[in-house]
């Protein structure tokens, strides 16, 4: 089971992340988020080894000099959470970024949209909410398709990562059931710790 963690803070989450072999750590960049980051925070990213351990830019319809200015040189990967086109997803792949493309499922018929973007490095399959925490439909986890590239976001949590990899689902995507019950945004360590050696167990 591969694990991204999305909505980190530069200074406060990052260490604990690689040293428990998170594959994937996400940093927001999102304007009305709660966990958005300033760009100021960016340089703290460099100070860190990352072993094996992959840091994801999460944007909705950059454009080119955002990408040039912050991700390019910054991130391994760039998340696409907008209305970005088959062509645009090209174009910025070829600017030398691997790519998290996001496809928003409410019913079945949507979850097929992903084989427009097969050139995209790993698609994230994920509710409409845009961090609002909407259940994944269960009746559908089922029907995605199966494999490290495709990942599952959307209410996935302690408690229900067992079950979800029951219907073969080996990538998944958490932000907010990580985080602190008291405060949205900041990142309960002790919930991460107990997240990861649950995944682990699985594993063996």
């Amino acid at each position: 089971m591969k694990v991204k963690i999305c909505g980190l803070n530069p200074a406060r989450d990052v260490q604990l992340c690689i040293d428990l072999n998170v594959n994937y750590l996400g940093f927001v960049f999102y304007k009305k988020s709660p966990r958005n980051l300033n760009f100021s925070e960016i340089e703290k990213l460099k100070s860190y080894n990352k072993k094996n351990s992959s840091f994801v830019a999460v944007t909705v319809d950059p454009d080119n000099e955002f990408i040039k200015r912050v991700v390019l040189g910054n991130f391994d990967y760039i998340q696409l959470h907008g209305s970005e086109s088959k062509y645009r997803v090209k174009e910025i792949k070829s600017m030398g970024l691997k790519i998290i493309k996001v496809i928003k499922i409410e019913k079945e018929s949507d979850i097929d949209i992903y084989k427009e973007y097969e050139h995209a490095d790993i698609i994230l399959f994920d509710t409409p909410g845009m961090e609002k925490s909407i259940e994944f439909p269960k009746d559908l986890i089922s029907k995605l398709p199966k494999g490290d590239k495709y990942a599952l976001a959307g209410s996935v949590t302690y408690n229900n990562i067992e079950n979800i990899a029951k219907f073969g689902v080996s990538f998944c995507d958490l932000s907010s059931s990580l985080e602190l019950d008291t405060q949205i945004g900041y990142k309960d360590h002790q919930k991460i710790k107990k997240f990861i050696e649950k995944v682990n167990e699985l594993k063996n």
